[in-house]
């Protein structure tokens, strides 16, 4: 109760409304310009500096790995201890049943099983139509008809497992947006109820390049899934508003409830949200990035030194998402 009393004595001598308000203006124009940046950086690259170029598969996948280091890393370092913190407060761990049973573990454990059920059903979905376009064959009885009928099952047999890897890669594309975009919903919602001017301030230079790191990932993801135009661009512009739309919407909530980012239900509703999240990605991070690519794709086979360079790419995406957990 004392450690309560002087966190809301250090909150309230930095509350200053007019302030904070006129920050958080600031930061949604920064957050979407550096949004922008990072998501559309990627796929600039792939569509246009490397197409068509004999590099281009290896620099999607060392883009896709450093996204893969990015989004392991937002979900272990910044998304789960944030939510374990919102849930451990003494506002709400104080109640029942949030001091009784650890629910940041349990619910990133529903949004791994989420992912994962989500995951079997479109894959399963994918190799039905890829069954059932298998069963037509070409009918002949000349030995040339045979060979050109074995010529087209081959050629359609590579056709249809490329669609299969490409229909993967717009999945996991998917669904690992809406993993983000959770996570983007409870970051803009918690700053703009905020009304400390003291946590803001630094919040928004981190945020930003928070944000430059995470659209790099997303971004790379969907590079190599290989979208229209069209829908790359309203992925792109999904991830860049949705952190400044959650900013005003954080605004418009604390207008009208009165509500800050330090009230109980608040508080819930952060941590529930995030472990979501934390689930979410750290499924798609280690199943649908890290061991696609590093054990089931074809340029990695025989290749020791792309096999290494793409590790250490891994790596410096995690470390350097994971140092931005010094500001935010």
């Amino acid at each position: 109760m004392a450690l309560c009393v002087m966190d809301t004595a250090r909150a309230l001598a930095c509350r200053d409304g007019t302030a904070a308000t006129n920050l958080k203006l600031i930061s949604i124009f920064v957050i979407f310009f550096t949004s922008v940046i990072g998501i559309t950086l990627p796929v600039f690259l792939a569509r246009f500096l490397f197409h068509g170029k004999q590099v281009h598969d290896k620099a999607i996948l060392i883009i896709k790995c450093f996204a893969a280091g990015v989004i392991l890393s937002t979900s272990l370092v910044h998304v789960l201890p944030d939510a374990f913190t919102a849930l451990s407060d003494c506002q709400v761990s104080s109640r029942h049943p949030w001091k009784d049973f650890p629910f940041s573990g349990l619910v990133t454990l529903i949004g791994v099983l989420t992912a994962l059920l989500v995951d079997l059903t479109a894959t399963s979905h994918v190799e039905s139509h890829q069954n059932h376009a298998e069963g037509y064959a070409v009918v002949g009885n000349s030995e040339e008809l045979g060979i050109l009928s074995k010529k087209i099952d081959v050629e359609q047999q590579q056709r249809e497992a490329e669609e299969l890897v490409k229909l993967k890669q717009r999945l996991v594309s998917q669904v690992l947006e809406i993993g983000i975009i959770f996570h983007s919903v409870i970051i803009g919602v918690t700053l703009g109820m905020s009304q400390n001017q003291c946590t803001i301030r630094p919040l928004v230079a981190a945020l930003s390049f928070h944000q430059i790191f995470e659209g790099m990932g997303l971004g790379g993801c969907i590079a190599q899934a290989g979208f229209s135009f069209g829908t790359t661009a309203y992925m792109s512009f999904m991830f860049s508003v949705t952190t400044p739309m959650g900013i005003v919407l954080g605004m418009i909530v604390f207008s009208i409830t009165g509500y800050d980012d330090t009230s109980p239900n608040a508080l819930i509703l952060e941590g529930l949200l995030g472990s979501l999240s934390s689930g979410i990605l750290l499924y798609m991070a280690l199943v649908d990035l890290i061991a696609l690519d590093f054990f089931h794709n074809k340029l990695m086979s025989g290749q020791s030194s792309l096999k290494k360079v793409s590790f250490i790419v891994l790596v410096l995406g995690s470390t350097s998402m994971s140092i931005l957990a010094l500001w935010a």
